[in-house]
């Protein structure tokens, strides 16, 4: 068995502490293990019980969940199986252990100097989402800062350009602004979602402070996230749908894709678009028109008194 031993780095580490916490979720009697007593003192999966499903010793599994220890593409494969780990989860811990391999030669200096430079979004991409009037658009950073939107994403969500810079994150948003919050039909799914995909980005940059910043805000800010990012929950997601409660207009069905920035990757653009011919369609027409009369519409001025 070829075992790869290192220094506990950050991404070695979440790998462990990721490992431990799924086989907490799982139900022993559904791998077909019985135990000759009611009390099992830790929930799920025991680490044993880990390392003989999947063929290792127990002190190589125990290494893994500890850090000190990279699994092979084979052992990976197998704790993968073992473990039932859905597409998102299982490429999370191959990039985790991608990661891994890189942290050694990658200054963190020099990366974090990139990803500031890569937050600046150029013209011609706020001029693309100009151009996509009638779809509602942003551009998202990789914590899921507000870079960038078109005036629709701005009329069918909040007024993003009324905010502080540092409150322009969508997870942010979504956990602390009550208008955000009473938007979305499913709140829960949208909130549990955003988490996932930041706990992913967390493990990618663990020594992104502005990163930890946010997660420390937001665990005290909101008890529910506190919970959600505790459960180790990652998802990459490029596309969906979401039902909105608009204030103006009523029920939006919006469905959502994401497109990555080939010459910034690390920058997102979110276009909502909705079915032709479909309820949501004429909604955000109407929105679309009344922005044209609020525009068009004279400067109102404050009438004239004379004494």
């Amino acid at each position: 068995m070829s075992a790869r031993p290192t220094t506990r780095v950050p991404h070695l580490r979440e790998l462990g502490e990721f490992l431990r916490a799924h086989r907490g979720t799982l139900d022993p009697t559904e791998f077909g293990i019985v135990s000759s007593t009611s009390f099992r003192r830790v929930s799920g999966l025991r680490r044993e019980e880990v390392a003989e499903l999947a063929g290792i010793s127990s002190d190589y599994y125990t290494r893994i969940e500890q850090g000190r220890l990279a699994p092979s593409g084979s052992v990976l494969e197998s704790l993968i199986r073992v473990l039932r780990l859905d597409d998102d989860q299982a490429d999370y811990v191959v990039s985790l252990l991608e990661s891994a391999a890189l942290a050694s030669t990658v200054p963190t200096v020099v990366a974090s100097r990139t990803r500031r430079a890569r937050l600046r979004v150029r013209p011609q991409l706020q001029r693309l989402l100009n151009q996509l009037a009638e779809s509602p658009a942003m551009v998202l950073g990789p914590r899921m800062e507000i870079l960038a939107w078109n005036p629709l994403m701005e009329r069918v969500y909040i007024n993003f350009s009324e905010l502080p810079k540092k409150e322009l994150n969508f997870v942010r948003l979504v956990f602390t602004e009550p208008r955000m919050r009473e938007l979305f039909a499913d709140w829960p799914a949208v909130a549990r979602s955003c988490v996932a995909i930041l706990r992913r980005e967390a493990t990618a940059n663990p020594d992104d402070a502005a990163l930890a910043e946010l997660v420390g805000e937001l665990t005290i800010a909101d008890r529910q996230f506190g919970r959600w990012w505790a459960a180790r929950n990652v998802a990459r997601q490029d596309f969906g749908t979401k039902i909105l409660l608009h204030p103006e207009v009523g029920e939006l069905v919006l469905d959502w894709d994401i497109f990555r920035y080939a010459s910034a990757p690390e920058q997102q653009l979110v276009i909502n678009s909705a079915e032709k011919g479909s309820p949501t369609e004429k909604r955000l027409g109407q929105l679309l028109q009344q922005m044209h009369r609020e525009e068009s519409a004279p400067p109102s001025t404050a009438p004239h008194l004379t004494h």
